[in-house]
């Protein structure tokens, strides 16, 4: 029995969704985002972007030097979906990085934070195809990218 306030099941925004199972205030943290720890030259290798396919993998990027792959030795964490207009969001502290409520969750309620993917390429409709965003929010961007400056 896991003592986490929330479960995983089927998502309408995507695969696999963390659900809130009871009442979350805003300020908790929630869960480490683990995995293996590699180089970023290790995840691309591991996961090359194939042109025009979809991009989808369970990295999260720490700094310039550290990727988590969440695919191995991962936990539920790697279920927490994307959204514009997130209820959680990501901290990086010393070298980890955890998944904290930014607003009160209520049972039932998807949790999700902004993936905010960096993508150095330009934003054209082909590469946000590549990063589509479902959320289903009033705000939703259409894709996972990182707003450009």
């Amino acid at each position: 029995m896991s003592d986490l306030p929330f479960e995983i099941r089927p998502s309408p925004m995507q695969g696999l969704g963390a659900f809130a199972t009871r009442h979350i205030p805003a300020g908790t943290r929630l869960i480490e985002y683990a995995g293996e720890r590699l180089t970023p030259a290790q995840a691309d290798a591991r996961y090359p972007d194939v042109p025009g396919e979809r991009h989808h993998t369970f990295l999260f990027a720490i700094d310039d030097d550290v990727v988590i792959d969440a695919a191995v030795d991962g936990n539920d964490a790697r279920f927490i979906n994307h959204s514009c207009d997130p209820n959680c969001d990501a901290v990086v502290e010393d070298g980890r990085v955890w998944i904290e409520t930014i607003r009160d969750v209520e049972p039932g309620e998807e949790l999700a934070y902004d993936y905010a993917y960096v993508l150095e390429e330009r934003h054209t409709p082909a590469a946000k195809r590549r990063y589509p965003c479902s959320c289903g929010s009033v705000r939703c961007r259409g894709t996972i990218l990182a707003k450009k400056r």
